[in-house]
């Protein structure tokens, strides 16, 4: 062992003995502008990030002090959605068309496209939150309860495996339900031609007939052009998903791309429709919402121009 120490000390007392100085003189001279021109600038971008989010917080001091007195959790729930707000108008010049459409009270199942990450359903809640003062309860997939550090996140986001029976009581008591019937099938593999992914899942539709609630569906233009999923081996990982129902497709992204939430006309309760009725009507009012909002196939570098436009 101390042969092997001793062999090890030689080794770098040779190394450095033959360092050329010059040549990382030569280097650092070389890269030092790289530096000075990328990684500042960079920095100076986060230092400016970061002024944007604490104006938005400052801004929205008398909303959380007023928050605060009303509940225990409710300052809390604030706090987080004034952040998700600020990140939201910074970062893609968020907009939501069709607010009103939204009930400020009674039920309504909210039904939406689901994205790589579904960083837009984030969004609305915050929305939901500041302006509609209505706290949405939203349909987790099952994996995110066992995700470590989550449980109280979860918890006071008021997401819920979604259970037909949890979701029904949740309507009855004139609450807010926010879901994607796509799920993360829909999430890791559909892609930037927006195909709707729920098979026959018609959940959804029960819980608004048997709790007798329109369904209002939404759509966010570029929300694929934000995030992605890994197209190389998708079918492999289609095959792992099957088997063991976790979401393992790599995703990449974060694009600061235009995102604009599009709410449809709600559809109301008809007690004619069987559920599967009502799922297919619901599908296809998101696709409407799709084919009048979003340029298929989505295109990151055109997102991005959407800033602009």
């Amino acid at each position: 062992m101390i042969e092997l120490l001793l062999d090890y000390i030689a080794w770098i007392k040779v190394t450095i003995d033959t360092l050329d100085l010059d040549l990382l003189q030569w280097l650092i001279w070389l890269f030092t502008p790289i530096v000075v021109m990328f990684v500042l600038p960079l920095v100076i971008l986060l230092l400016l990030y970061g002024c944007g989010v604490f104006l938005q917080f400052y801004k929205a001091r008398r909303r959380l002090v007023d928050a605060y007195s009303r509940g225990y959790w409710d300052c809390a729930r604030e706090s987080i959605a004034t952040f998700w707000e600020a990140q939201a108008n910074i970062w893609h010049g968020y907009e939501i068309l069709g607010m009103e459409k939204i009930p400020s009270e009674g039920a309504a199942v909210l039904v939406y496209y689901h994205g790589a990450i579904p960083i837009d359903a984030y969004y609305i809640i915050a929305k939901l939150i500041l302006y509609k003062k209505r706290m949405p309860h939203c349909i987790g997939d099952k994996f995110l309860f066992s995700v470590p550090g989550f449980k109280l996140l979860l918890k006071v986001g008021c997401v819920t495996p979604g259970t037909v029976e949890e979701c029904i009581k949740v309507l009855k008591s004139d609450k807010l339900l926010l879901l994607a019937p796509g799920g993360v099938r829909e999430a890791q593999f559909s892609d930037e031609y927006y195909e709707i992914i729920w098979g026959k899942r018609c959940g959804f539709a029960k819980c608004a007939i048997e709790a007798k609630v329109p369904i209002i569906p939404l759509f966010t233009q570029n929300c694929r052009e934000a995030f992605r999923c890994l197209s190389i081996g998708r079918s492999f990982f289609r095959y792992l998903y099957e088997k063991c129902r976790l979401p393992l497709c790599p995703i990449y992204g974060g694009f600061p791309v235009k995102l604009r939430t599009f709410i449809g006309d709600p559809i109301p309760y008809d007690p004619s429709l069987t559920p599967q009725q009502l799922a297919v009507k619901v599908q296809d009012a998101v696709q409407d919402l799709i084919d009048k909002h979003q340029k298929i196939p989505g295109n990151v570098f055109r997102a991005l121009m959407d800033r602009f436009s």
